[in-house]
């Protein structure tokens, strides 16, 4: 093995660390948000290399629990690859994941969650309404999926790749959220702005009629959205500080 080729592995390794930790770190400000669900719904991220190798919670584990090297590492088969000490994965997740996987080669992390306000926005007939700042910068980002059942039928892949098409956003009907995007920062980005919007809305429609904005404001908060996902560079290490405030010991 030459020197350069043992460099580039260390590279990949040092790569994929740094994937791992913020993974670990995401589902670790799932739990402190409140929006987990015991062991279920799942996050995940592409593995940096030629591999198409994603990383995935070890099903069992609750999302407080989740370290980096707990992580497992899965092929686009849903074969493990590397686990750690549990090596379930959730049938489920793997469906929906490797859905997005495989079909958007820019989604470098998939994150999907069950939580009540989200699934109560998911089985509203209207969905997500321009109810506030928050949900207008949401709207232009968004798609829907049609509930199937428990995504244990593969055949759903294709369906779901084709309504998130090159969406960033997506609400599962009468089910959750789901958020795409080019690596874990930007994803958990997306999916904080998706919560926000859908806890204002159960809140709003809560208190009685509701005021909408004007068609204007509502396109003009659309471009101005455009570059949502780089909100993370500022959101990010604020939302790592917090982490480590409350519940370090994840990059292990």
């Amino acid at each position: 093995m030459t020197k350069n080729t043992n460099e580039d592995l260390q590279d990949l390794r040092k790569a994929e660390w740094k994937v791992r930790t913020e993974l670990a770190a995401a589902y670790r400000l799932v739990a402190l948000f409140g929006w987990d669900d015991l062991v279920f719904t799942h996050l995940s991220a592409r593995v940096p290399g030629p591999d198409h190798h994603f990383l995935i919670n070890p099903y069992g584990l609750l999302f407080h629990e989740i370290t980096a090297s707990s992580l497992v590492k899965v092929d686009k088969n849903g074969e493990v690859v590397e686990s750690g000490s549990v090596s379930r994965v959730n049938p489920a997740g793997f469906t929906i994941h490797s859905a997005v996987h495989m079909g958007r080669e820019d989604a470098g992390a998939v994150m999907h969650l069950h939580a009540p306000d989200g699934v109560a926005v998911s089985a509203h007939r209207d969905g997500l309404l321009p109810l506030s700042q928050t949900a207008m910068l949401c709207l232009d980002h968004l798609s829907y999926h049609d509930y199937e059942g428990v995504a244990l039928n593969l055949d759903e892949r294709e369906r779901l790749i084709r309504d998130l098409g090159d969406k960033s956003m997506m609400l599962l009907r009468n089910h959750g959220v789901l958020t795409a995007g080019k690596d874990v920062p930007v994803t958990f980005t997306y999916l904080y702005f998706l919560m926000k919007a859908c806890e204002i809305q159960v809140r709003a429609l809560a208190c009685g009629p509701t005021y909408l904005p004007s068609e204007q404001a509502i396109a003009t908060t659309a471009e101005q959205s455009q570059q949502l996902g780089m909100a993370s560079a500022l959101t990010w290490p604020a939302l790592v500080r917090l982490l480590n405030s409350k519940n370090p010991g994840y990059g292990v």
